[in-house]
């Protein structure tokens, strides 16, 4: 059996896997400047001359120093003018989630963009989805009677709640839902009304 071995140049194989970097002309390098000056964007510019959006990035930065960083990606779909809006409607309780609030932002203006885009905006403005917190509904009537349990049976041992009888029951709602409802609100913030929800117990049939 014969076995041939053969040399390989390491250095040729790795050559093989680069791929050689575009290089920019001096005049190739003014045209993105033009262009850049004119107003247009980098995507828009990159689709012009072929090059990269990194490359073209790169060129304006060496060409104006000066220039506010380039932002990479699609541009803003919403202006401060907008996302003001949204907060608005948010916090003043118009619109209590971000598919609401899409929805009534959609309807005045002439670009819709997606409700992901809503979300975005709120949580940049600290704002977050929480779940409403349950409150009951008492009456003095109610706070009275809880007071007067509460001081009755306060030094009540756990021998004593054992010669409590516990019933299970089922609840049948008539009004509101035991599901999470969300509410969009700032960390840290002391609970408003609108971001408590009430339950009532005499909306309820127990079996």
């Amino acid at each position: 059996m014969l076995i041939v071995l053969t040399y390989i140049d390491l250095d040729t194989i790795m050559k093989s896997f680069i791929i050689p970097i575009k290089s920019v002309s001096s005049a190739q390098r003014d045209n993105i400047l033009v262009l850049s000056s004119s107003g247009l964007s980098t995507r828009q510019i990159a689709t012009k001359t072929g090059f990269s959006k990194a490359t073209i990035a790169r060129v304006i930065k060496k060409g104006f120093p000066n220039k506010e960083n380039i932002k990479m990606g699609c541009p803003a779909k919403l202006t401060a003018h907008d996302k003001k809006s949204i907060i608005h409607h948010v916090l003043s309780w118009e619109a209590s989630t971000a598919v609401v609030a899409t929805k009534s932002i959609n309807s005045i203006i002439s670009t819709p963009f997606p409700t992901q885009t809503v979300r975005n905006t709120l949580q940049a403005a600290n704002l977050k989805a929480v779940t409403k917190k349950k409150k009951p509904l008492l009456s003095p009537a109610h706070r009275k009677k809880r007071l007067a349990f509460a001081s009755k049976h306060q030094h009540w041992t756990v021998k004593d709640w054992k010669r409590v009888i516990w019933s299970d029951e089922t609840m049948i709602n008539r009004i509101g839902s035991d599901g999470q409802e969300y509410v969009w609100r700032r960390a840290g913030k002391p609970l408003k009304e609108r971001e408590v929800n009430v339950t009532l117990k005499f909306g309820e049939e127990e079996i």
